[in-house]
């Protein structure tokens, strides 16, 4: 049994990665139905959060059915981060979650995100005063350096975990590699490896098939996996990784019921929660994927991704549903 804190998950447990304008309620919910043991906010800004920013604030809701939840905050400030640790607590997560991973430049010029792999002393004090600010674990998601030269993850985890962190969960790739290339779990197995280390540590990058889960779980020894693109409409692939851990084989291919019936439902909520226009919105970066490898597809999904009214996006899954009900997906 793996351990955040107090929190009891399964031997291997997978955590849905917290993604911008992707990990919101709506999509935690499907996920969560699908097997994610857990589940993490979209970041939010520490700074955000402190001067009231709607979209900051929004991003603090959080449902009992999606527990246990991380709300994850990035920022440099250590007067700001402890700021925000009172304000995340009003929400009641059951973890709050530091982003010392985020390579995106805004983030980064800032000295947050990833920044902060350029002083790891910072690093460590934010997290043991943020320890003590709250009763609540509070983990870490970083990357394994600032570039190639300077990947020092054994030292900082050993020295995050230290401070009071209950879990790591390591991007297997650099700052300065972006998404680009291959991520390297080695140095992950290297903290797990280490004799020092008690608290969980999570791989993440590039768990892309049910496969490549399993070789993060028995050839890297990794405690669990943290999945992020995979997922982007298709939160049916915590389950089929459960499901091939558990037969050694593949889930039978997801219906096109399912996929209308999981998009349906995913634009309602996003719609019940953030509105008409920014539910519609927000909600086409998945259809691409509910939709993959259907022939001759690309004039429907053009009214899903193009249609401002939701009644012609639900109509087109209708459509859809009627005429392509019968397809077989491999």
């Amino acid at each position: 049994m793996v351990k955040i804190g107090d929190i009891e998950l399964s031997d291997f447990p997978l955590l849905l990665a917290p993604m911008e304008d992707v990990s919101d309620p709506p999509f935690r919910a499907l996920c969560k139905e699908q097997g994610a043991d857990v589940v993490y906010t979209e970041f939010i800004s520490s700074e955000g959060l402190i001067r009231d920013a709607a979209k900051s604030v929004m991003k603090l809701d959080i449902y009992e059915k999606e527990r246990p939840v991380g709300i994850q905050i990035f920022g440099a400030n250590m007067e700001s981060m402890l700021q925000t640790i009172d304000i995340v607590e009003r929400s009641n997560p059951d973890i709050i979650d530091i982003n010392f991973g985020c390579p995106v430049k805004k983030v980064v010029s800032k000295g947050a995100g990833a920044g902060i792999l350029k002083d790891i002393c910072l690093m460590e004090q934010l997290t043991a005063e943020m320890v003590k600010r709250t009763n609540l674990p509070i983990t870490v998601k970083t990357r394994l350096g600032w570039d190639h030269d300077s990947i020092k993850i054994v030292e900082v985890a050993e020295r995050l975990q230290d401070v009071g962190c209950k879990a790591i969960s390591i991007h297997g790739r650099t700052r300065a590699q972006m998404y680009k290339g291959d991520a390297d779990w080695k140095p992950i197995a290297a903290v797990k490896n280490n004799p020092r280390m008690h608290i969980p540590v999570f791989g993440n990058g590039d768990v892309t098939t049910p496969e490549r889960a399993m070789e993060m779980r028995d050839s890297y020894g990794l405690d669990g996996c943290m999945i992020g693109r995979a997922s982007i409409g298709n939160p049916w692939f915590f389950k089929q990784v459960k499901h091939f851990f558990e037969t050694g084989e593949h889930l039978d291919p997801i219906s096109m019921a399912e996929r209308v019936d999981a998009a349906r439902r995913h634009l309602q909520m996003s719609i019940d929660w953030k509105g008409e226009k920014l539910g519609v919105f927000e909600t086409r970066r998945h259809y691409t994927n509910y939709f993959k490898g259907i022939p001759n597809f690309k004039e429907h999904r053009m009214k899903m991704v193009t249609s401002d009214d939701s009644k012609d996006v639900f109509a087109a899954f209708d459509e859809v549903l009627e005429l392509f009900g019968d397809y077989q997906f491999s």
